[in-house]
């Protein structure tokens, strides 16, 4: 069927993985909190968050009820969450974030990953001084909020940076990591639509390389990333 045809499919089941990585680690992220909370979203307030998370990934209900049901099934094994942390090729910090049930199985594939592809892996906290741990809110624009008198208003109850994603439509809230109870319950009390949350990790320092630097690192954080494990990655690279 020729090149493009190739192409095409290769782009497809790119694409497949990718959402399926993004329904585990959802997946996952619904254990936890039902774990630590209760199944019920009208009480869980992390619950509540995470459902609206599915809704915006094309998260099937299906899935979403089973990854529930999983998490009170006496059955399930304990996850836990692990950050590990190391520098890749050209000095580039390296950030992993897991959620696993065998932790031993965990080190010794981040560790081998970048053993392999030119890094190596360090000790937790060492990269503290890199990356600022930030939660974020995205909500539906219905036009009727300015966005800086927003600004001004969450300032209040820890809102750090509010501003307009016009690609999008939504406007994107920035918090500092422990702010994100007070935000959510700040926008669902105030009648804002929150199409998504979560928590990101900002590089305070990037380094510049070339582009065959580029994809030498690249290249690790792919490998990273197959990790059924991994939960999210991130990096310092500008």
């Amino acid at each position: 069927m020729g090149r493009a045809y190739e192409y095409r499919k290769a782009r497809m089941f790119k694409r497949w993985d990718k959402m399926a990585k993004t329904f585990t680690r959802i997946g996952k992220d619904i254990v936890l909190a039902v774990k630590s909370g209760t199944a019920d979203p009208a009480t869980n307030a992390r619950l509540r968050v995470l459902l609206q998370n599915a809704r915006a990934a094309n998260m099937p209900k299906e899935t979403v009820e089973r990854a529930i049901k999983r998490a009170t099934s006496k059955d399930q094994a304990d996850y836990k969450e692990i950050v590990y942390e190391g520098y890749g090729p050209h000095g580039v910090a390296i950030l992993v974030e897991s959620t696993t049930d065998n932790p031993v199985r965990t080190v010794a594939n981040v560790r081998s990953y970048f053993n392999k592809l030119g890094g190596s892996l360090g000790t937790m906290g060492m990269l503290d001084f890199i990356f600022d741990r930030k939660c974020i809110f995205k909500v539906k624009n219905d036009g009727s909020k300015d966005v800086e008198e927003l600004e001004f208003e969450l300032i209040d109850v820890g809102g750090e940076e509010v501003f307009l994603d016009e690609e999008t439509n939504q406007i994107n809230i920035y918090g500092e990591f422990s702010s994100f109870g007070t935000l959510q319950h700040y926008l669902e009390e105030n009648g804002f639509e929150i199409v998504e949350a979560d928590f990101e990790r900002i590089p305070s320092d990037t380094k510049k390389l070339t582009d065959e630097e580029v994809a030498e690192v690249e290249k690790l954080i792919e490998k990273i990333e197959e990790d059924d494990d991994v939960q999210r990655v991130y990096h310092n690279m500008a």
